[in-house]
């Protein structure tokens, strides 16, 4: 065991952001689990079993996700202060709605003397699209805090080494320099990391990139528009370990595994190995609408585990999907797709984007009424168009000169960021609560249920969906993306351009949002309850099956379910 004092100090932190009120959003429990954590606490362990800074050195690594742990920083003040402050506090991941939190955080490591670093989406973003460096991360760079941007995979060992002996670059910019994953260290976490997660503690990328061109998105253009995959034996490693510790629910978290050029071995060798230990794996993986034209790609994703797809529906109308460059979209084809993985018994969540040129108000809801009416998907989840930096789309506003919200805390796909030609500010944000009313009504709830008894799924799925995602949103105000389970409020966590409260009326008032979020929330599932032993009861005793137009499949449609 190495000495006190030469210890080096690695401490990986994925911030969190503020909520509307200014508090970190954390969860006793959150539901989507951090790859970029994960990846890095996998490079740091390899780093500290091959003793990169020397064999009399020792690597002692900590992680913390700040949406399910409150980052103890006087306790790793301390940490650094024993060992003369060597070490180096890493924000990993960090996404643009992210970024005042991590330089908040940055400021409180950087007055103690800390060396700190931060990569993720909108420092890569950024590097990849602007002209010149955003005033947020000259702000960083003035705080002495050094920004990565790219990949780290075959440069963590260097990059380390240099945080070892105090020569860290302000910038490191490796864009044009993306690594192949062949090979590469497997993210991974510790069991008492992963567990803070539910219902998938696990996850992995089994690839990066995109091929398509899509104007509001980031990833291809940050992890480039080339697949780059991992080898089956990497994936079948970190699962053989993982399941030592009793984890076997995974996010893989490609933005389009079906576009991954690995994607069949993975599947055939995860298949293999589910029948080989006979352990049912579970994977939730993110798709395209043109995945069920790919030969075998259901058929075999369901056989290796898959249970929840994510599919970037976005919208049906061609005009807008053309106008953001989404022209893999075709509408013709949504139903076709939808029920390939119907049959499968797969549950579909799609994201439908809100803000396109041409909406409006009527429109939008209109189209809902035609969602609900003609595609067999279960969850719907809503976003505000927003120009995050690292797209096309912010990088031509940016040019423009087009006004653009300063506040990088809510580029988070659930608030208005810039204007519209047909919506003022306030009729878009409130078209996008009223959306999830819509599309969530006990209606419409009941339509969902009895299409997966149809389906001969268990409806209480339906009920267990408009409980996480309706719920999340209605009672907690937050987007299910950002949610988990029992929302946790510190008082002394809040943005630092707030007031901070006192803490008579800071308890009073939370106490009275905790009982009124849980009250509601307790009304809403005994009535999503009530319908879903309605359905059941009705639908065990039916004589004909329930089919409605979103269960017919289309004669025209193009594409070819596996």
């Amino acid at each position: 065991m190495a000495s006190t004092d030469q210890t080096f100090h690695v401490e990986l932190i994925k911030p969190s952001h503020y909520d509307d009120q200014g508090y970190v959003i954390q969860w006793l429990k959150a539901w989507i689990p951090s790859n970029s954590l994960a990846s890095l606490y996998g490079l740091t362990r390899w780093a500290a079993g091959e003793r990169v800074l020397g064999d009399d050195t020792e690597i002692r690594i900590h992680a913390y996700d700040e949406t399910n742990t409150r980052i103890p920083v006087e306790r790793i003040i301390r940490r650094f202060r024993a060992s003369a402050n060597r070490g180096l506090v890493c924000l990993v991941g960090v996404q643009s709605n992210q970024f005042p939190r991590a330089l908040d955080l940055a400021r409180r490591f950087r007055a103690a003397g800390i060396q700190v670093a931060i990569g993720g989406f909108h420092v890569s973003g950024c590097l990849a699209m602007l002209p010149d460096l955003p005033v947020e991360l000259k702000q960083a760079m003035d705080l002495g805090v050094t920004l990565f941007a790219g990949e780290l995979e075959g440069r963590f060992a260097d990059f380390l080494r240099a945080a070892h002996e105090r020569r860290l670059l302000p910038l490191y910019n490796y864009m044009d320099d993306l690594p192949s994953l062949q090979g590469q260290t497997m993210p991974y976490l510790p069991p008492k990391v992963a567990r803070r997660y539910a219902p998938m503690p696990g996850s992995f990328d089994a690839g990066r990139g995109c091929p398509f061109l899509c104007s509001f998105c980031t990833i291809i253009n940050v992890q480039g528009r080339k697949s780059r995959y991992r080898d089956p034996d990497d994936i079948e490693r970190l699962l053989r370990a993982n399941l030592a510790h009793g984890i076997r629910h995974y996010f893989i978290t490609d933005d389009n595994f079906a576009r991954n050029r690995n994607w069949e071995a993975i599947f055939d060798r995860i298949a293999q190995l589910r029948q080989e230990l006979g352990v049912k794996f579970n994977f939730t993986i993110q798709i395209d609408t043109q995945c069920h034209t790919l030969p075998n790609f259901v058929d075999k994703a369901r056989k290796a585990g898959v249970s929840r797809v994510f599919l970037g529906l976005e919208n049906i109308h061609q005009e807008n999907l053309a106008s953001a460059r989404k022209k893999q979209n075709k509408i013709d084809d949504y139903r076709a797709m939808l029920l390939a993985w119907q049959k499968k018994k797969v549950t579909t969540y799609c994201g439908y984007i809100i803000g396109f040129p041409d909406d409006t108000p009527a429109r939008v809801l209109a189209d809902i009424a035609t969602i609900q009416r003609e595609l067999p998907l279960d969850i719907l989840e809503f976003f505000c168009l927003t120009p995050l930096p690292g797209s096309a789309d912010h990088k031509a506003l940016y040019e423009q000169g087009a006004p653009l919200e300063p506040d990088l805390n809510v580029y988070d796909l659930e608030h208005v960021c810039t204007t519209h030609p047909r919506m003022s500010r306030e009729e878009w944000q409130g078209l996008y609560r009223r959306a999830w009313d819509d599309y969530y009504s006990m209606a419409h709830l009941e339509t969902l249920m009895r299409r997966a008894a149809a389906f001969d799924r268990n409806p209480k799925r339906i009920m267990e969906i408009a409980l996480e995602f309706y719920g999340c949103f209605r009672f907690e105000g937050v987007h299910p993306l950002q949610g988990g389970f029992i929302r946790r409020k510190i008082r002394t966590d809040r943005r630092p351009s707030l007031p901070l409260e006192a803490r008579l009326p800071f308890y009073r008032r939370r106490w009275s949002e905790i009982r009124a979020t849980y009250i509601g929330l307790a009304v809403y599932a005994w009535r999503v309850w009530r319908l879903y032993r309605r359905v059941r009861h009705e639908q065990r005793a039916a004589t004909n099956p329930y089919v409605d137009e979103a269960m017919r499949p289309l004669p025209e449609a193009s594409g070819n379910p596996s």
